[in-house]
């Protein structure tokens, strides 16, 4: 049975909580930077959520103290915890890891096909 990559999207009103999570073991091993990206329409893809090499973590100042990342590195799976949803926190998620084009979690392309969250206000 073919699993998507991503998974726990969804519709939620403002103020409400997801938790993403990341199947990642046919691409753990291919990136030393791994997070999340999301990419509204129209708008430019952001990095979210990373963590580097070292397993320092950076989040975009718009997320900062409301989105937590975090990993299972026996079952190979991402996560991302979001709290305090905000409309403005509609787009479509990617996990994603670095190595592609560059290395760093400024480099970040998506793994899989993405999950949609909807916030509504």
């Amino acid at each position: 049975q073919v699993q998507p990559v991503e998974s726990g999207g969804g519709s939620v009103q403002a103020g409400g909580s997801l938790r993403l999570s990341c199947a990642a073991s046919r691409f753990w091993s291919m990136s030393y930077s791994i997070g999340w990206i999301r990419q509204a329409p129209g708008k430019e893809r952001e990095e979210v959520a990373c963590f580097a090499p070292d397993g320092s973590t950076t989040y975009a100042d718009s997320v900062k103290d409301r989105f937590t990342i975090s990993r299972d590195n026996r079952k190979k799976t991402l996560y991302l915890q979001m709290n305090g949803l905000k409309a403005e926190d509609t787009a479509m998620y990617y996990c994603a890891g670095d190595g592609a084009r560059a290395y760093g979690c400024d480099a970040l392309d998506a793994w899989g096909q993405g999950t949609l969250v909807n916030v509504s206000s």
